[in-house]
């Protein structure tokens, strides 16, 4: 039971992937103006006004914060989906790949390997682009050089790779190394990847609109502002500090909508891409460790 309080504790008092850093400039600001009111309430001027309260009721403002905080989290949310989905898909087609197509000749199984490392390069090409940036050698391993170069000059990579394991799958099939339901089996699990891509890119691209981010912030600052007037007259000289509790709430949900609407990114908040891309890179080479078994005459058919 200490641990588990100890471990409530610790992230309670935990700075590292909280907001505190983005909106403690705000919370001073309100503690430093609460505390101004109440200088001025001492000195006995006309500052407590209650009826302020009702310029902007809580209710309002906590509705409109709960939509901006609901929204950024179904992004967030999405965006998991997308890259669950990608990573079971990675999965199912490299095994399928690896499992169903023949090996009729020397190179075959080299083939393979270097489809299954575009596998995991279009995870990586599609986590690099999402972040806006250029495509840098952690790609490198998972193709010759040749391509690495092509892939620089693309506008979007990822979508190059996916042609690629389009255009490796369908040789195989001119090859008769798989029949024509594997092989549309096999195009729908990469048509998944590149619909996950664009899932992701519509998140990257649709944020939030700018005229209902402008609103909730002066909505915010303007609460903050007029709400030691309301308070003083009851609080007195913890006004100050009180203001700067609400600040601290209301200005840090604001801030968590901000954090995660985009989950793309280096952010404590955002989601572990790179952790992701390397579990992939260790999935696809646990599976090409294995050896399928051989397969009969009569599953090599064309139907």
């Amino acid at each position: 039971m200490s641990g588990v309080n100890l471990k409530w504790v610790n992230t309670t008092l935990r700075l590292k992937g909280s907001v505190v850093h983005a909106i403690y400039k705000n919370v001073l600001w309100c503690g430093f103006f609460g505390f101004f009111v109440s200088i001025l309430h001492h000195l006995q001027l006309p500052v407590s006004q209650p009826i302020l309260g009702s310029v902007i009721p809580s209710i309002v403002l906590g509705l409109l914060l709960v939509f901006r905080t609901n929204t950024a989290y179904e992004r967030f949310w999405e965006g998991r989906k997308c890259w669950g989905s990608i990573v079971n898909n990675v999965r199912n087609l490299a095994r399928q790949i690896w499992v169903s197509i023949d090996e009729i000749s020397p190179d075959d199984k080299d083939n393979k390997i270097a489809a299954l490392n575009l596998l995991v390069a279009f995870a990586v090409a599609t986590k690099i682009h999402l972040r806006g940036e250029t495509i840098n050698d952690e790609l490198e391993e998972f193709m010759p050089s040749s391509r690495y170069l092509k892939l620089k000059i693309m506008n979007n990579p990822p979508i190059e790779v996916a042609f690629w394991i389009g255009d490796y799958l369908q040789q195989q099939y001119y090859r008769n190394c798989i029949n024509s339901y594997q092989l549309t089996g096999m195009q729908e699990l990469l048509n998944n990847l590149v619909d996950n891509l664009g899932a992701c890119e519509r998140i990257l691209k649709t944020p939030m609109p700018l005229a209902y981010a402008i609103h909730l912030k002066q909505l915010l600052v303007l609460y903050c502002l007029l709400l030691p007037f309301q308070i003083v007259n009851s609080l007195g000289w913890w006004t100050g500090l009180i203001t700067a509790l609400v600040g601290f709430t209301v200005f840090g949900i604001e801030a968590i909508g901000l954090e995660i609407e985009n989950p793309f990114g280096y952010d404590a908040n955002d989601l572990p891409l790179d952790l992701i891309c390397k579990t992939m890179k260790r999935n696809i080479d646990d599976l090409i460790s294995l050896t399928p078994s051989a397969r009969s005459p009569e599953n090599n058919a064309s139907y």
